[in-house]
């Protein structure tokens, strides 16, 4: 009886072996050897105030505002006058109070059904097409591509990443530009400074199914256990980078969809640039894009392959790369 249940062990974990050199194999073969940086040529052109096209800057000049605000957008005709109400609010009082504080708003429509562009253009006609831009995205290419795309056309010395539901409270990002400032001296100008919702977590367990939490939970344990040490909450939309950071880690990124931020932390990590784990106010909003299982499940497939790729040396950190 024993031999029989060492055999089986055995079996056991001459399949698990097989299997991972499977998973490995096929993570190598499928993985994309270049971040992804192809532009439409629509989308080099944002519509200014008067509706006439001019060009978009890069993250590559030097630059012009004190922050960048990207927002990433997909059918959010609805939610995003909320948040951009709140933002703006806000920005244009410190501005009153501080006429050296500079800012600008980019809103990113990637690839909406709706009218989230001419619901954007709208405060750009109030605001100004300096202080709020639109780039309307040919096609979707998820939440990290386009936050990416936002990035790489900002002019701030620091750039926010911010989600147009509004689920944060926009003045926290007093807190975020706080915990960046902790961290100084930064290596090379590189920081970044991540909101936070763990301080939550026993709430949000309270108001979820056991389903969600069993999820929440393994999400949690995957995260830690393939990419991301020390960081409780890589998937709050608020984070906060330095310009020289931003240019570093989003000109390596490959994942386009959920699971970009934690590939965007693992090259932090790697890099050895320094984050700060902020707490914020965070409200649930209905309408997430979030569906609980299948959006799991692809994260996990995602974090599996980051790791693999990085692992295996599909995917390579090389120096600094410019958009072609």
């Amino acid at each position: 009886m024993a031999s029989l249940l060492l055999q089986l062990a055995g079996l056991g974990v001459a399949l698990a072996v097989a299997g991972l050199i499977l998973v490995s194999v096929i993570a190598f073969i499928t993985a994309t050897k270049m971040p992804p940086f192809r532009q439409h040529e629509e989308e080099k052109f944002f519509l200014n105030a008067k509706g006439q096209k001019e060009t978009l800057p890069s993250i590559w000049d030097s630059p012009t505002k004190q922050l960048s605000v990207v927002v990433p957008s997909y059918n959010e005709e609805k939610r995003l006058p909320v948040m951009m109400d709140e933002a703006l609010n806000y920005l244009e009082k410190r501005q009153e109070q501080d006429p050296r504080f500079t800012y600008e708003v980019i809103v990113v429509d990637d690839g909406s059904g709706d009218q989230t562009s001419k619901v954007a253009l709208k405060y750009c006609q109030k605001y100004g097409s300096d202080k709020v831009r639109v780039i309307t995205l040919v096609r979707n290419r998820g939440k990290g591509g386009a936050v990416r795309m936002g990035v790489f056309s900002s002019r701030g010395e620091k750039i926010l990443m911010a989600d147009a539901d509004g689920a944060t409270k926009f003045p926290d990002v007093e807190k975020l530009e706080k915990g960046l400032s902790d961290l100084q001296p930064w290596p090379d100008q590189m920081a970044i400074a991540c909101g936070s919702r763990a301080h939550l977590e026993k709430e949000s367990i309270a108001q979820r199914s056991y389903f969600r939490t069993l999820l929440m939970y393994g999400f949690h344990f995957l995260v830690w256990f393939l990419c991301v040490k020390g960081i409780r909450d890589t998937q709050c939309g608020f984070k906060l980078l330095t310009r020289a950071a931003a240019a570093r880690t989003f000109s390596s990124l490959h994942i386009e969809r959920w699971a970009f931020d934690v590939e965007l932390l693992y090259i932090a990590q790697f890099l050895k640039i320094p984050i700060a784990e902020v707490a914020v106010n965070w409200t649930e909003i209905e309408g997430s894009k979030l569906v609980p299982f299948w959006s799991w499940l692809q994260m996990g497939k995602d974090l599996l392959f980051i790791r693999l790729r990085y692992l295996t040396g599909a995917w390579k950190l090389e120096r600094t790369r410019k958009m072609s």
